[in-house]
């Protein structure tokens, strides 16, 4: 190659020309023509793929999606609504049963439950005025066959943050504090005296044994009496 380099040159460069000075200018020359096609070749346009568009709900974690709404972020379960009371309840039979007393019975129990537990009605008994499919509530009494035995009330339910909903009786022997405030006229104090007398009596027999606590007079009474029950 470096004799080709050298015939090439002029007549008047030729004389005095040393090959090995030729050839290292040939390198230089090929490696200099090969930086430049690679600058070129890595400086010349590319065709850049646009990503994937995804669709909106499966962004956001929507429906059918699969994928929470943000990285490692656990289901939502609110959905499910309020759990339900898992303990047991007591309840007393009372009146012409086999076996009269207190059963315990699981949550959700109806009346006919209780009967059953207290052994069944007894053949003289007239079920007749008693509902047999309704709901039991934690500490209430059922009375079975007993002439003029009272009506039995709704079961006090309860809101949000454990207050009684619109229209529900308030058991005074199970209330909490803060479901007692939410009778008219009863703030933080009075309460506390419900619940103390509570306490000393073992349960309110009647709701009359509230006109025993001290700041509850004939008018205050008379606004609790139609919202309470024992």
């Amino acid at each position: 190659m470096a004799e080709a380099v050298a015939d090439r040159l002029p007549a008047r460069f030729r004389v005095g020309v040393d090959r090995r000075a030729v050839a290292a200018v040939a390198v230089l020359a090929l490696v200099a023509v090969a930086l430049a096609v690679g600058g070129w070749w890595r400086a010349r346009p590319q065709s850049v793929a646009a990503p994937a568009a995804v669709p909106v709900g499966q962004a956001t974690g929507g429906p059918g999606s699969g994928f929470a709404a943000s990285a490692g972020a656990p289901a939502s379960s609110s959905a499910a609504g309020p759990v339900p009371a898992t303990g047991p309840i007591t309840v007393h039979v009372a009146g012409k049963v086999a076996r009269p007393g207190v059963v315990l019975l699981p949550p959700g129990a109806r009346v006919a439950d209780a009967v059953q537990a207290a052994g069944g009605a007894l053949p003289a008994a007239d079920l007749a005025t008693l509902n047999l499919a309704r709901p039991l509530a934690d500490g209430e009494q059922v009375p079975v066959g007993v002439p003029g035995a009272p009506a039995p009330v709704p079961v006090a339910s309860t809101g949000p943050g454990g207050s009684p909903t619109s229209g529900a009786l308030v058991d005074i022997n199970t209330a909490t504090a803060e479901q007692l405030e939410q009778l008219p006229g009863v703030g933080p104090v009075l309460a506390r005296q419900i619940i103390e007398q509570r306490t000393l009596l073992g349960r309110f027999a009647t709701v009359d044994q509230l006109r025993r606590i001290r700041g509850i007079g004939d008018r205050k009474y008379s606004d609790l009496k139609p919202r309470v029950r024992v």
